[in-house]
């Protein structure tokens, strides 16, 4: 078996197509942006490698791409890095921003405004983990592909 070549990144070709990452600088068209990303890249991901990508998934992954790119520019001074990755039958979102914080769900509080963006992520993602970093922390999201066949909404509830 020959090995797979890989970028300085370690990434094989293969992977490299069904990867998009950008860097945000704090705009205030920053979260529109990332939206569409998100939403040209899971279009190209079924488009070109002929991955099946259900409605749900388009927009529960803007949804959460929203929420933590809205919560980094909140919460952290300087730049935002987005990384959107195919890993099996997930969609990845990876939000990197310099504050070394980790955020906390809150408890549900119907009677509170506001607040809420990372109590939503978790709910409605199969998969979320938060990991400090050298400079920061990284936020990954994971979102199925395709919608529950049982038909019930999938998703993990705050902790």
């Amino acid at each position: 078996m020959e090995p797979v070549p890989v970028d300085e990144e370690g990434t094989a070709p293969d992977e490299q197509e069904l990867r998009a990452t950008v860097a945000l600088s704090g705009e205030s068209t920053d979260i529109a942006q990332a939206r569409h990303l998100a939403a040209q890249f899971l279009a190209r991901v079924q488009a070109e490698a002929g991955l099946p990508v259900s409605r749900r998934a388009v927009d529960v992954t803007q949804l959460v791409v929203s929420e933590l790119v809205t919560n980094a520019h909140k919460h952290a001074p300087g730049p935002v890095l987005m990384d959107l990755r195919i890993a099996g039958d997930m969609v990845e979102v990876v939000v990197w921003d310099s504050e070394p914080v980790l955020p906390v769900a809150r408890s549900a509080d119907a009677g509170r405004v506001g607040q809420h963006g990372l109590e939503i992520v978790m709910a409605v993602s199969q998969g979320f983990e938060v990991q400090r970093e050298p400079v920061g922390k990284r936020i990954t999201a994971r979102i199925a592909l395709l919608d529950d066949p049982g038909g019930a909404v999938a998703g993990r509830s705050p902790q």
